[in-house]
């Protein structure tokens, strides 16, 4: 079958291009045909030629509001579902210019997936005329093996504990405010280094954020880490951060797990699906507890290595094995060609 998949126009590294190009692999190795289409909400011209000329059997469309602008536009005909963001849920739903949009897409999408169970449960007991197409699609992860000799290129010895933060730099990544609640352990703690990687997503926040980096010789921004090279550089820290307000389901916080590094997040739906507080790290409910959080980890080698715990709970063939059937199942709905 052919199946075409929207997503976002954004840079190789974010999370919305490494899934997308997950999604066309794990297809394809099933014998579909597959096409990745980067959209701007501008304009669905290119998704209405594309739909005319190559005529796909079903659409898989990334983030309801950002493909979903040039996906209605298109007046395509075929059938699709929708995988919903962190933003398009916990922001989106209740934007003034974006909740129309998305809740078009959702009443028009012949499934909603979401990959953290929490958010399915959730969204099902807010809407319940959605609940009958909402599906969790439970995440797969393939890890790349091009290194990165993370401590090498930040000059450090093995023992200076190094934080990670790999997010796109942008205000809903928290990247900013996670140098704040670092600064009180730089001034009274033992030595440390808050790395962050990640492309610049917003021009201004960018530019702020990386003159607040520069004031702070604990922290240090890497730029964009290739994702095929970011289990070698998680492999490297010793506590891997997450300081998002929303998140669908991050996959390099998966990497993470999987490979057992310890965790540290904020206690949204998203990280509540991948930490257990305790066993691999910690959700936190404010910046005070992601303070006193860091700070524990910081101090005890020990409870680094006890939330050290690898989690296999990822394998790729399931995800692609109930995406399949998700879109297999639309393309067989009769549905009109333009």
């Amino acid at each position: 079958m052919r199946f075409l998949i929207l997503h976002p126009q954004q840079h190789a590294a974010t999370g919305n291009r490494v899934t997308a190009e997950r999604f066309r692999q794990g297809l394809a190795q099933r014998g579909h045909q597959v096409r990745l289409l980067g959209v701007h909400p501008g304009s669905g011209a290119p998704v209405q030629n594309l739909c005319r000329a190559w005529e796909p059997d079903a659409a898989l469309l990334l983030h309801a509001f950002r493909s979903g602008v040039p996906w209605l536009a298109s007046a395509a005909p075929t059938p699709f579902a929708v995988l919903l963001t962190g933003t398009d849920i916990h922001e989106g739903l209740d934007h003034p210019e974006q909740a129309g949009v998305i809740r078009e897409v959702l009443q028009r999408a012949g499934a909603i997936l979401a990959q953290a169970p929490q958010t399915v449960e959730a969204l099902k007991s807010a809407f319940p005329e959605w609940a009958a197409r909402l599906r969790h699609l439970p995440a797969g992860i393939h890890l790349g093996d091009r290194p990165f000799p993370l401590r090498k290129v930040l000059g450090l010895s093995p023992d200076i504990p190094v934080f990670l933060h790999p997010a796109g730099v942008r205000p809903v990544k928290g990247n900013l405010e996670l140098l704040a609640i670092f600064a009180p352990l730089a001034a009274s703690g033992p030595p440390f280094r808050l790395v962050f990687c990640g492309p610049v997503l917003d021009p201004d926040y960018g530019r702020a954020f990386v003159a607040e980096v520069a004031r702070h010789p604990w922290a240090a921004y890497l730029g964009v880490v290739p994702p095929e090279a970011m289990p070698a550089t998680l492999r490297e820290a010793d506590v891997v951060l997450n300081n998002s307000r929303s998140e669908g389901l991050s996959n390099v916080l998966i990497e993470a797990a999987v490979l057992g590094r310890p965790l540290l997040a904020t206690a949204i739906a998203g990280n509540q699906a991948v930490i257990r507080n305790g066993i691999n790290g910690y959700c936190c409910a404010d910046a005070a507890e992601f303070t006193r959080r860091a700070e524990e980890l910081l101090r005890d080698p020990e409870l680094r290595r006890r939330l050290s715990q690898p989690r296999s709970l990822y394998p790729p063939d399931q995800e692609s094995d109930c995406l399949e059937q998700c879109l297999v199942a639309l393309a067989d709905q009769p549905v009109s060609r333009a």
